[in-house]
């Protein structure tokens, strides 16, 4: 009973010692779990791990994945091998003196052998330590190569000769650029107008040079017909002089004196002209009586008498 009053009123004593044990027992489990949990570190994928042994930069990386380290002594910095962008504006000066203002975009990734390096050499920083100013510098050497109005019609080339002058200065570095872009070139007000003009020009210019070249068409189109029609009509008259000719031969061929003869007859209106030649017989025509065939006898006038009383 009195046992059951004493729980009761919380008047149990504990025996000596139990309190610092349960605290020792707990200390040891945070120390245990502390040293558990940098014992190991896990690297998110698409990056490196650095290994830092005592500051020191080690020699080895870690890929991917879960790894053991030692606790305390090494830590491990993550170096991101995904691709990155590094978009910047850029001024540059072309050939022809002309200011060129330019956005333009980097695409590029840390290699991963190299990330141990770059971590000692150059640190996390390495886009505003390395890449910004060579960007500026390998842009300007290129457009400097090239007139304001080719670096419009050949952006693409002044694209691939900086991304080719980037890759031969950081890829020593462990940087490699996976894309260059010239998002887009932004020239004064003068030049823009020049260009404007000069389009303008080429635009009327090609619209005369078509005028013209649709009027030659037509001319010379006019000119075929013309010819055509000519060689046409030529031909016609060729085709009418040697059908009218081939009818005078045969109607040459077909005439004789008879049929002459019997036309001249034919039409003779009876009438007896006023004036003969002397050798025509009397006749308009001089009929040939041997020329109407054998069947024709010889003319022979009739012989009048005189009335003897007349005498």
């Amino acid at each position: 009973m009195n046992n059951f009053n004493d729980i009761r009123t919380g008047n149990i004593k504990q025996p000596k010692g139990s309190a610092g044990k349960l605290v020792a027992v707990i200390v040891v489990c945070i120390i245990a779990t502390v040293l558990l949990l940098s014992s190991f570190t896990i690297v998110p994928a698409g990056n490196t791990g650095v290994i830092l042994t005592l500051g020191k930069v080690s020699n080895t990386s870690f890929g991917e994945g879960f790894h053991l380290k030692v606790p305390f002594i090494q830590n491990v910095e993550n170096m991101s091998n995904k691709i990155q962008v590094y978009e910047t504006p850029a001024s540059a000066v072309s050939k022809d003196l002309q200011t060129i203002s330019s956005n333009i975009a980097v695409n590029y990734r840390l290699v991963s052998d190299k990330a141990a390096d770059m971590y000692q050499n150059v640190g996390t920083e390495y886009q505003t330590v390395l890449i910004a100013p060579v960007v500026q510098e390998c842009m300007k050497s290129a457009t400097a190569k090239y007139t304001a109005e080719q670096l419009i019609t050949e952006r693409q080339a002044v694209g691939d000769e900086v991304k080719s002058a980037l890759d031969s200065k950081l890829n020593s570095y462990g940087i490699y650029i996976e894309k260059f872009n010239i998002v887009n070139f932004d020239f004064s007000a003068e030049f823009n107008n020049a260009i404007e003009a000069k389009q303008v020009a080429e635009q009327n210019l090609l619209k005369t040079e078509t005028e013209q070249k649709q009027a030659i068409t037509v001319a010379e189109a006019q000119a075929k017909q013309k010819v055509i029609a000519a060689e046409a009509n030529a031909n016609a008259i060729l085709a009418e002089a040697e059908a009218q000719a081939e009818a005078n031969r045969l109607l040459e061929a077909s005439l004789s004196d008879k049929v002459i003869a019997y036309e001249q007859i034919d039409k003779w209106d009876g009438v007896m002209p006023k004036v003969v030649s002397g050798d025509s017989n009397g006749m308009l025509i001089n009929i040939n009586p041997d020329d109407l065939g054998s069947s024709s006898a010889p003319y022979t006038p009739p012989v009048t008498t005189q009335d003897n009383s007349e005498e």
